[in-house]
């Protein structure tokens, strides 16, 4: 039986230092972007001639939430869509590695690939998401949902709007809280009223990092004026101030909604039952971000899942998601997670 369900895009993380002159000549300029998937396989087929030092990681938010919660000993499983090809291959001999049980539909395009360029101290990204786009709700069947004790959507999966319904619908029917990270900042921008609205109707824990959770907050107050602050302490003191006040009444009176906003290396902040937790961290040198606000992620769930209190799920999650930062992307053995998992026995 699993415990957690994770669904989301089927994507193969594509890790790699990069000549700044070879990323222009292939268009990568900007620090975020989506590429069409041609272009991806262009630039995977390429790699080889520009640059030795590559990575290759099974990724999407939902794919590692499930791997790590795998290896805090929960029955995770990952339901996506990936294309007939090695790379799909790739993407479910490590979820497989990791413990994850894959429930991979196949598409007609390709897998999708991100692509994450160190440039001389800048990092460059570059999305196709491919086959992930195929997964509709169509492939959601009620017995998959049935046994879980929590539930997580990608928040890249708002745009299929009868696909997250489906999801909430059946999850919801049998009481199971859905856990929905926001994503990015321009999901946020486009989505919050959905999110406001499914908060109310659905079991909803809603994972944002500060950026995202300053934009919802603009966005909810309609005001013209963008709140703009930069340092990382900055946005601490407006989230505590100003932000989780506001917020904090949307979670008043019931056990959902739950919101948890991820500070980095300040900690976490839990607003639930109109209460406010507030969790601290220590802040260390990372070698690469990416993956750590999904492993807080699954340590939270997976600490949930255990029957542990509010505080204990987010001081968790900020040490698993410290460990994280040690490695490139979600790819950590899993002995590094051992003593957590342990914890979670206790």
């Amino acid at each position: 039986m699993n415990e957690l369900l994770c669904f989301g895009n089927a994507i193969v993380d594509v890790f790699a230092c990069a000549d700044s002159a070879w990323l222009e000549k292939q268009g990568i300029t900007a620090p975020v972007q989506h590429i069409p998937r041609e272009k991806a396989q262009r630039l995977w087929d390429e790699l080889d001639d520009a640059t030795a030092d590559i990575m290759v990681s099974s990724g999407g938010v939902a794919a590692n939430v499930a791997k790590i919660a795998a290896m805090l000993n929960i029955n995770a499983a990952f339901a996506g869509c990936a294309g007939g090809d090695d790379l799909a291959a790739i993407f479910e001999k490590e979820l497989r590695t990791a413990g994850v049980v894959p429930f991979l539909s196949t598409g007609k395009e390709k897998t999708g690939l991100c692509f994450t360029f160190n440039c001389g101290g800048e990092t460059r990204t570059a999305a196709s998401p491919g086959a992930a786009l195929e997964f509709t709700e169509a492939d959601v069947q009620e017995d998959l949902i049935a046994g879980a004790e929590a539930v997580v959507l990608d928040g890249y999966m708002l745009d299929r709007r009868p696909l997250v319904q489906r999801i909430l619908q059946l999850a919801s029917r049998r009481g199971i809280p859905i856990a929905l990270d926001a994503a990015s900042v321009f999901q946020i921008r486009e989505k919050t009223e959905e999110i406001l609205h499914y908060s109310r109707n659905y079991p909803l824990i809603v994972f944002m990092n500060a950026d995202e959770s300053i934009v919802f907050y603009d966005t909810i107050r309609k005001g013209s004026k963008k709140t703009e602050v930069t340092g990382e302490q900055e946005k601490e003191t407006l989230i505590l101030q100003e932000i989780c006040p506001v917020l904090k009444c949307i979670t008043e009176g019931e056990i959902f909604p739950i919101i948890v906003i991820k500070l980095g290396g300040r900690g976490a902040v839990v607003l639930a039952g109109g209460n406010i937790y507030r969790e601290e961290t220590f802040t260390i040198i990372p070698r690469n971000t990416v993956g750590a606000g999904d492993a807080f992620c699954a340590a939270f769930l997976a600490a949930w899942i255990r029957g542990k209190p509010i505080r204990e799920c987010a001081a968790l999650g900020n040490k698993v998601a410290r460990k994280i930062l040690e490695v490139p992307g979600t790819r950590i053995k899993s002995n590094k997670l051992k003593s957590f998992a342990k914890m979670l026995r206790k």
